[in-house]
C-alpha cells in the first residue's frame, strides 16, 4: 500500500501548514484570538503530519502510527489532568522530549549514512552533529528544569567549586567530539558527543534557581527549535525546517523579553546562581533593625476593601498554588457590587511562566480589560486605596528600586508601595525565589494577612457579605 504524492505537492502543503503555524502563534498574542490561534496552529500541524505520510520517501507506516497513537494518548491525558499550576513543568518536559527526539534522529541518521565511501556531504554531517549537540543539551536541561519545578529536587541553585570551569571543559570536549565525528565518521565519537552533551545540559541548569526557570525553559525551547530545524535539513523536510525555525525564533525573543523584564542579562541568569540564600539567611536579617510587621484580620480588611474607591489586586505564584483565582473573582464581584473599582496588576514574570497569571484569571472569567500590564498598572497605584497582594513577592519588593546591594536591584517591579494601603496575603514571612526579604512588609502602611491564599480570601468573602 502506498500513499505517495509528488514531493512538490507535499512541499506545497508544508507551506500551507507553516502559514497555519504562523497565524496560530500570532493569534496567541491576545485572549480574544487565542482560541482561534490554537485551532489554526493545530490545523497546521495536522496538515504537516498528514502530508508527511504521503511523502514518496516513506514506505513503512506502522511504526509512525504507533508513535502517533502513544503520543496522542499521553498528550490528551496530560492536557486534561495537569493543573494550571503545573503547566510550566509540563512545558519543560514536553520541550525536553522534542530535544531528545531531535538528538535521536541525528544519531539514527549518523548510523545510517556513515561510514560512506566518499564521506557524507559536509552540510549534512554538520546538521547531524549540530542537532545531536543542541537536542541533547535541551533534553537533559529540560528534565532538570522539570525536576526543580516539580519539587523532585531543590529549586535552589546547586553549585560546586570550579563549576563553570568544569562546565566549560565538558562543552569543549563535546565540541571536540563533534569535530572528530565529522572528520572520521566513527560511531564512537558520536556516542561520546551525545553523552557529553547530555551531561552538559544537566550541569548547565543545576546552578540556576527556581525563579529563573521560566527564562531557562524559554532558552531551552529555542534550542529545541534549532535542533528540530537542523533535523529538517538532515531529513530534507521543509515542515521541520520552518516549524523549528519558528520555535527557535519565538523562544529566543521570549528569552530576551523575560531577561529585560528582570533587568538581567541571559549570562547572569545562566551563570550567577541567582536565588542562592547566603549563610545567615535572609530571615535572620528581617529583625536586624528592630523592624516588625503589622497583621490585619479578615474582618478589618473586609471593611477596608468595602469602603475603598479603587482596589488593585496583585496576583503571584501563591495565588496559583492555592488555586484561589475563583475566590478572588468572587471577592471582586462583591466589591464591584458596592461600587468599588477592581483592577489587576500583572507583572511580566509573575508566576512561573509568562502569561501564567492571565490564564489563571481568565479561567475564573475575570474580564480581560481589568488585567493591566506593569506599564499600565504602575501609574494607577498612587490613585489606589488598597493594593491587595496575593502570593507575589519579589515583583513587589521596593529594594529593586532603592537598594543597590540587593540581587533584585534594577528589576522593574509593581509599585504597590505607592498605594494608600497595602495588604499582603501570604503563608509566612519566608523570602521569595530571590532569597531576600521583602522591604515592603516592613512599610508602616503595609499589613499582613497570614494563611493559605484561598482560605484567607474565603474568610474575606464571608466578612464582606456580612457588612
Amino acid at each position: 500500500m502506498t500513499l505517495a504524492l509528488s514531493q512538490n505537492v507535499v512541499n506545497l502543503m508544508y507551506v500551507v501548514a507553516s502559514v497555519g503555524l504562523i497565524l496560530g502563534i500570532k493569534g496567541l498574542s491576545h485572549p480574544a484570538t487565542a482560541r482561534r490561534g490554537n485551532f489554526l496552529a493545530a490545523a497546521g500541524m495536522t496538515i504537516a503530519v498528514a502530508f508527511t505520510f504521503a511523502s514518496p520517501e516513506i514506505d513503512e507506516y506502522w511504526l509512525i502510527i504507533v508513535g502517533i497513537a502513544i503520543g496522542a494518548v499521553i498528550g490528551a491525558v496530560s492536557a486534561r489532568k495537569v493543573k494550571m499550576t503545573a503547566m510550566p513543568q509540563m512545558v519543560a518536559l514536553f520541550n525536553g522530549v522534542g530535544g531528545g527526539a531531535a538528538a535521536l534522529i541525528a544519531a539514527a541518521e549518523f548510523h545510517r549514512l556513515t561510514p560512506a565511501p566518499d564521506h557524507v556531504a559536509g552540510d549534512t554531517i554538520a546538521a547531524i552533529l549540530f542537532s545531536a549537540l543542541i537536542g541533547s543539551i535541551s533534553f537533559t536541561g529540560s528534565l532538570i528544569a522539570f525536576a526543580k519545578l516539580q519539587d523532585l529536587m531543590t529549586g535552589s541553585p546547586i553549585t560546586f567549586p570550579a563549576q563553570q570551569v568544569v562546565n566549560g571543559f565538558v562543552l569543549a570536549a563535546a565540541l571536540g567530539c563533534a569535530i572528530a565525528a565529522g572528520a572520521t565518521e566513527a560511531g564512537v565519537w558520536m556516542v561520546l558527543l551525545l553523552a557529553l552533551s547530555l551531561l552538559f545540559g544537566a550541569l548547565l541548569v543545576l546552578p540556576i534557581g527556581g525563579a529563573d526557570m521560566p527564562v531557562v525553559i524559554s532558552f531551552l525551547n529555542a534550542f529545541t527549535g534549532l535542533a528540530a530545524a537542523s533535523s529538517g535539513f538532515v531529513l530534507d523536510n521543509n515542515a521541520l525546517i520552518i516549524g523549528g525555525t519558528l520555535v527557535g525564533a519565538s523562544g529566543t525573543l521570549l528569552t530576551i523579553l523575560m531577561s529585560r523584564a528582570m533587568n538581567r542579562s541571559l549570562a547572569n541568569v545562566l551563570f550567577s546562581a541567582f536565588g542562592q540564600t547566603p549563610a545567615g539567611g535572609a530571615a535572620v536579617a528581617a529583625g536586624a533593625d528592630g523592624q516588625s510587621v503589622r497583621e490585619v484580620s479578615a474582618d478589618d480588611l473586609a471593611v477596608m476593601l468595602a469602603y475603598a474607591r479603587q482596589v488593585m489586586v496583585v496576583p503571584g505564584y501563591g495565588l496559583a498554588v492555592a488555586q484561589a483565582q475563583h475566590a478572588v473573582r468572587e471577592l471582586a464581584d462583591l466589591l464591584e457590587g458596592r461600587g468599588v473599582q477592581v483592577k489587576y496588576a500583572i507583572h511580566p514574570v509573575a508566576g512561573r511562566m509568562p502569561g501564567h497569571m492571565n490564564v489563571l484569571l481568565a479561567e475564573a472569567d475575570v474580564p480581560y480589560p481589568q488585567l493591566l500590564d506593569m506599564e499600565d498598572a504602575n501609574p494607577e497605584f498612587p490613585r489606589t486605596d488598597v493594593a491587595l497582594v496575593i502570593g507575589a513577592n519579589d515583583v513587589t519588593n521596593p529594594a529593586a528600586r532603592t537598594n543597590r546591594d540587593s540581587p533584585l536591584y534594577g528589576m522593574p517591579i509593581l509599585d504597590v508601595d505607592r498605594a494608600a494601603n497595602v495588604v499582603v496575603l501570604k503563608r509566612s514571612m519566608s523570602p521569595g525565589f530571590a532569597g531576600v526579604d521583602n522591604e515592603l512588609y516592613f512599610n508602616p502602611k503595609c499589613a499582613m494577612l497570614f494563611g493559605d491564599a484561598k482560605a484567607s480570601l474565603e474568610k474575606l468573602i464571608v466578612a464582606a457579605r456580612g457588612l
